[in-house]
């Protein structure tokens, strides 16, 4: 006899549905499904999150949705090795065998990348065409060099010193590469600068996740942060092959050169032949590289001095480890404000918000000379963060305005490879400074003095001026 139907499709009495519903499985399947959902979604309803926010007004579409992926990977996986190694060569041991620890470890790793630092922009013009592998390349010897690191933050042997210089220069080379990729993956109606600020959030907002999660790690034992950095290399290894094929295109680029070899040598008669470089665009672009030049050297020397001298002389009333943690964390505000307040503004002089941010940290740091202090010094780290943010955003406006479209990718390299420098001159200043807060501070103000007043001027004749169109730090 055929089996009655019922409502919706089910079948009656020996149909395989109304079994089912006998035996109790259609009952429990619904539950089971419920309970599936509810465990995937404290996983999946962030991921959906994540990807709105980063794929949001065409960057999903342009593919910076996923370089901003791409980058929040990178700043989970170096600020893994940070915590390694700074329980390592730092925390481990008393402050004076640190200090010279920390000395061998500039000297090992810091010396020679300042070195290696200016190649790293030309060298890597010489690869448009392979931007992608480049990146998927640097994120694998890192991961390659964390578990080197890893064997090496237990035994304390030398190979910790190369290994971490490796570290840096690949970290650095991705750095160049990104520069030169965001100008290729801009959103139709998207300026550089809200570009930038977009993928730099992204980068901060990681670390700040990822930091907690590597003491954690670390707390289980020094090898641990390491395993997690090489797991988030490998992942960022295969995102970066997920960028979309333009990254790899040079069509229409060429070399932007920095200094007085813009004439280079062509055909049977070696005739000079004129490119664009960095001072032939205009003077603000050169005026701004050195400003945030200085407010980088200040980062630098911020975070090797506080680091000894908060360490030998705690804020009062609070631990080492907690007055590290309340500066690091005021510095990490202040930048991400910066940067979001870069991407809210509006402006048509770059120039001015420069020379207004600097002037800013100027005065926040003589003060602080003068009345050291713990709130002076957390001011002075938060305002530092917040003004190196924004001063960055705006010579990216200024790049953006006076550079050339053939030569920005390269421009922006070319610029990096200098601020990157600057961190590390700085950080060599901060590391053989005796320990002496108004001493140190005033030091640090004579760092942005410098910047500032070799600059000012140039930035406000340009400003006058207004050399070339306007330029929008949107």
């Amino acid at each position: 006899m055929a089996a009655a139907r019922t409502p919706h499709g089910a079948t009656g009495v020996g149909g395989v549905k109304g079994s089912s519903r006998r035996n109790g499985t259609g009952r429990v399947g619904g539950p089971l499904r419920s309970v599936g959902r509810a465990l995937h979604l404290p996983v999946t309803g962030p991921a959906r999150g994540i990807r709105k926010a980063t794929h949001a007004h065409g960057a999903g579409e342009s593919g910076l949705g996923k370089l901003i992926e791409l980058h929040a990977v990178n700043g989970a996986g170096d600020v893994m090795i940070t915590v390694a190694l700074a329980s390592t060569v730092f925390f481990s041991v008393p402050t004076d065998e640190a200090r010279g620890r920390v000395a061998l470890y500039l000297g090992i790793t810091m010396a020679p990348f300042t070195l290696l630092a200016p190649v790293i922009g030309p060298l890597l013009d010489r690869i448009p065409h392979g931007r992608r592998a480049a990146m998927g390349m640097a994120m694998l010897a890192r991961a390659l060099l964390a578990l080197i690191l890893s064997g090496a933050v237990i035994t304390g042997g030398i190979e910790l010193y190369p290994a971490a210089l490796g570290v840096l220069v690949a970290s650095k080379s991705y750095g160049v590469i990104r520069s030169a990729v965001v100008p290729r993956l801009l959103p139709p109606r998207f300026s550089l600068v809200k570009a930038n600020s977009r993928v730099t959030l992204g980068g901060l907002l990681a670390t700040g996740v990822a930091a907690p999660i590597g003491a954690g790690l670390q707390a289980i034992g020094p090898r641990w942060p390491l395993y997690g950095a090489f797991v988030i290399f490998i992942a960022g290894m295969f995102l970066s092959f997920s960028l979309p094929p333009k990254v790899d295109s040079a069509k229409g680029e060429d070399t932007a050169l920095l200094a007085a070899d813009e004439q280079h040598l062509h055909g049977p008669h070696r005739r000079p032949v004129k490119r664009p470089n960095l001072r032939t665009v205009g003077i603000a672009v050169t005026h701004a590289l050195a400003a945030n030049a200085a407010l980088r050297c200040l980062s630098g020397f911020l975070t090797f001095f506080l680091a000894f001298l908060l360490r030998e002389h705690p804020l009062t009333g609070e631990s080492a480890a907690w007055s590290l943690g309340m500066v690091v964390v005021a510095a990490g505000t202040g930048n991400a404000i910066g940067t979001a307040v870069g991407a809210w503004l509006r402006s048509r002089a770059p120039e001015i918000i420069v020379v207004s941010v600097v002037a800013f940290v100027l005065g926040v740091a003589i003060t602080a000379a003068i009345f050291f202090g713990a709130a002076l010094v957390a001011c002075l780290a938060a305002v530092a963060g917040f003004a190196q943010a924004l001063a960055k955003l705006s010579l990216d406006a200024l790049i953006q305005r006076d550079v050339p479209e053939t030569v920005r990718p390269s421009a922006f390299a070319r610029s990096e490879t200098l601020l990157q420098v600057a961190w590390v001159l700085g950080g060599a200043i901060g590391i053989v400074l005796p320990l002496n807060g108004t001493l140190g501070l005033s030091v640090a103000a004579t760092i942005v003095a410098t910047g500032w007043l070799t600059t000012v001027r140039g930035l406000l004749a340009s400003a006058r001026q207004g050399n070339g169109p306007p330029a929008r730090v949107t």
